[in-house]
């Protein structure tokens, strides 16, 4: 079975890619999904690809009232 269903959400800031695997894998560990190689730092979006309409209508269930903000590190 393929990835043929895909959601797009806004995300912001550096390691998109590690900081959203990491929340899939607490939120939504059931769900199969395929995300792209490498996101750029600027971009604003992320697009997901998921293999059925219940694991996309899932995701958008648990991303309601989630922000992937830029997060802010202080240096020392």
């Amino acid at each position: 079975m393929s990835f043929r269903y895909s959601h797009t959400f806004p995300i912001s800031g550096p390691n998109k890619l590690p900081r959203f695997r990491q929340w899939a894998a607490e939120n939504i560990p059931g769900v199969a999904l395929s995300l792209p190689p490498q996101v750029p730092v600027k971009s604003t979006a992320l697009t997901v690809r998921l293999k059925s309409v219940e694991d996309r209508a899932a995701l958008i269930g648990k991303l309601e009232g989630v922000s992937f903000e830029k997060s802010s590190r202080k240096s020392p």
